[in-house]
């Protein structure tokens, strides 16, 4: 779940990529916070000096309602471990500045550090700034690595090595109107084949109303358009690591997207929106269908700002040839710095921070967790529309780990790869596109060896 103002929810899993930062409370200025038994003091005495020293661990976190959940239970850790937590708090930026700098140096200053799994997870992993932590999540039974969903499990592992515990994750999937499918007379699409017929009927039945709606410039589309190809038997690369997005199945995929936007989407539609356009469009009452990360649900069901409120439903994502494997990823998760010399009281707070107690708690506060356990608790989904927390339940079960190409230079990738949405959009050649930046991504794994 993302950072909420005013029931907005932003999406952590784009990075920086949907943009409307004013929504979030990420100011760009960094706080340092040190937190004592939860209060803002010196530490205690029995933390040593309160700059070093096993009793006190320095823990580095995002501007996040998950930091702001977990600085108020703090306290906590501190009656069961004698350990003082010293967070250091930053926005996004501010936090992959803190990485970039101090990370390279090899520094020891960070214990605990959450971090971005699919943006910069690769590239943290390959040049081993992320402790190994597999004999770590298998030492505890209690704790249960097993509960754990396999989407963000297999994220946060790099060459079979566990680098990070996911605490964070979305899904994607499908808001659509019931009144719009009622009038129809239309069930809620299974397939995507229904998903086009009801698209193609509800906007011919209704002048001034899209069928369909979603993400379309070509960076932040990626991921939505993530899942589609997912469904259709794809990826972004073979199992030899290689190019495949200008395979049949990747190339279905982009038609289906970009003609469902084409042929059934907002008259005129720009080729430059990101979530929070898309999102508006179907707020207002403007579009029947909007395939998108359940993270963002509340700006559909707030009665303040959305005109469909009452009518909102959520389904799983529409299957493909290959099913219905819509992305599961982690938005963030928790590793430890390689170099600090303190690992093991930085696993001890990884253990409570994500334990199944904590995750179950975190979630009730609208923080989807990363624990199969808490999805199957009705205490974990009580805060959910009960449609919604169905649908998670399947993109949990089936979803796939990552919804970008898994490669350190994340952002020109999405570029590549995200062209060919952008010509089915405009009813251009998408096979001809997909066939032309295969090799320009393929040039770009190739650099990254």
């Amino acid at each position: 779940m993302r950072r909420a103002e005013h029931g907005i929810r932003m999406s952590d899993g784009d990075n920086g990529v949907d943009v409307k930062k004013s929504v979030l409370r990420m100011t760009g200025i960094a706080t340092a916070v040190l937190l004592a038994g939860g209060a803002l003091a010196a530490c205690s005495s029995g933390g040593g000096d309160g700059d070093s020293g096993s009793k006190t661990l320095r823990v580095t976190l995002a501007n996040h309602v998950w930091t702001d959940i977990i600085k108020k239970k703090l306290p906590e850790f501190k009656k069961k471990t004698g350990i003082t937590v010293k967070v250091a708090q930053f926005g996004e930026d501010q936090l992959s500045d803190q990485y970039n700098v101090k990370l390279n140096a090899g520094s020891d200053d960070i214990d605990v550090m959450m971090y971005r799994p699919l943006q910069e997870g690769k590239l943290f992993a390959k040049n081993k700034y992320l402790a190994d932590l597999t004999d770590d999540v298998k030492s505890d039974s209690s704790w249960d690595w097993k509960d754990f969903q396999p989407g963000p499990v297999g994220s946060t592992t790099y060459e079979d090595n566990v680098v990070g515990v996911p605490i964070i994750t979305e899904q994607e999937v499908l808001y659509y109107r019931k009144d719009l499918l009622e009038k129809a007379g239309l069930e809620v699409p299974k397939t995507m084949d229904d998903l086009k017929a009801a698209a193609k009927k509800i906007s011919e039945e209704n002048p001034g109303i899209a069928g369909f709606v979603a993400r379309t410039e070509k960076s932040a589309a990626v991921t939505q358009f993530s899942s589609f190809l997912y469904s259709y038997g794809g990826e972004w690369t073979d199992k030899k690591g290689k190019a495949s997005i200008d395979t049949p199945e990747a190339k279905a995929a982009y038609k289906m997207y970009g003609g469902l936007i084409h042929d059934y989407g907002p008259k005129n539609v720009s080729t430059d929106m990101s979530w929070s356009e898309a999102m508006a469009i179907f707020t207002q009452g403007n579009a029947a269908f909007y395939p998108e990360a359940d993270s963002l649900y509340q700006n559909a069901t707030d009665q303040t700002k959305s005109k469909v409120a009452d009518t909102v439903g959520f389904a799983p994502l529409p299957a493909g040839p290959a099913g219905s494997k819509p992305y599961n990823v982690p938005s963030w998760a928790l590793g430890i710095n390689d170099a600090s010399s303190n690992k093991d009281n930085a696993w001890k707070f990884i253990q409570w921070a994500t334990s199944k107690k904590m995750t179950l708690e975190i979630q009730k506060e609208g923080v989807p967790g990363a624990r199969q356990s808490v999805w199957e608790d009705p205490a974990g989904t009580a805060t959910y529309p009960k449609d919604l927390a169905q649908a998670i339940a399947v993109s949990t079960k089936n979803g796939v780990g990552h919804d970008r190409p898994l490669v350190i230079k994340v952002p020109e990738a999405r570029e590549i790869v995200g062209q060919p949405i952008v010509e089915a959009i405009t009813g251009g050649d998408s096979d001809a596109a997909a066939d032309a930046a295969n090799p320009k991504f393929q040039q770009l794994l190739d650099d990254e060896k």
